[in-house]
């Protein structure tokens, strides 16, 4: 891990790993020690080769005859993606997907305790909602400072994503996770992960679009 570079490591790998986590956790409620590449990829829809490839990446995790230990890869895959700790998590936007994420509750189940909310509407600023209290944007340095917040999430309207990214950036966020439809320009230091809900549902209209026709008959 000391001598990881992120550049070098495709961020499809990444994304996987979470696939590879979530599976692993499945295996071990059904009380699998342990598990070959062949048998996690099949799990997934993936060839062995890409498990293999993709776990490369991070170091040698495998044992001659025995495959992976599931305990020990859960471990070690945590660590690399960072959920062996808690993050505390800010949401900006008490709309109604900011709502729905508030509501959420696999956050806490992956160490993500999201404990503020940010709004700039007036009528929503001072409400509760649930467990919290809508705070005003002006509030936000002090927030991220008492309680160490390096994660974010945008859920506003587009015209003002950018501006509110700034602010998070300058108050301290290293990481962003956008739900409004537009890209943001942040600086290079800052990790930025877009969740575009039209955009996901066009890719799946192309794949179902393009089946042969017997396919779907």
């Amino acid at each position: 891990m000391e001598h990881l570079r992120p550049e070098l490591i495709p961020n499809p790998a990444v994304r996987r790993l979470s696939l590879y986590l979530r599976q692993l956790e499945a295996f071990k409620r059904k009380d699998r020690r342990t598990i070959s590449s062949k048998q996690l990829g099949e799990s997934l829809g993936l060839t062995d080769a890409q498990v293999r490839k993709d776990l490369a990446y991070f170091g040698q995790f495998g044992h001659p005859g025995i495959g992976y230990r599931v305990d020990d890869l859960i471990a070690q895959l945590r660590h690399i993606l960072g959920t062996d700790k808690t993050w505390n998590v800010l949401l900006v936007g008490a709309g109604n997907l900011g709502r729905a994420l508030m509501a959420y509750r696999g956050f806490n189940a992956k160490g993500f305790n999201l404990c503020a909310v940010f709004d700039n509407d007036p009528n929503k600023i001072g409400k509760k909602l649930g467990n919290f209290t809508i705070q005003p944007l002006s509030e936000l340095e002090e927030t991220i400072r008492r309680h160490g917040i390096k994660l974010a999430i945008l859920a506003v309207p587009a015209e003002v994503a950018q501006e509110v990214a700034d602010q998070l950036v300058a108050a301290g966020i290293r990481g962003l996770l956008n739900f409004a439809p537009v890209s943001l320009q942040l600086p290079p230091h800052v990790a930025v992960n877009a969740v575009d809900l039209a955009v996901s549902l066009e890719q799946l209209s192309f794949q179902v679009n393009v089946q042969p026709m017997s396919q779907t008959a």
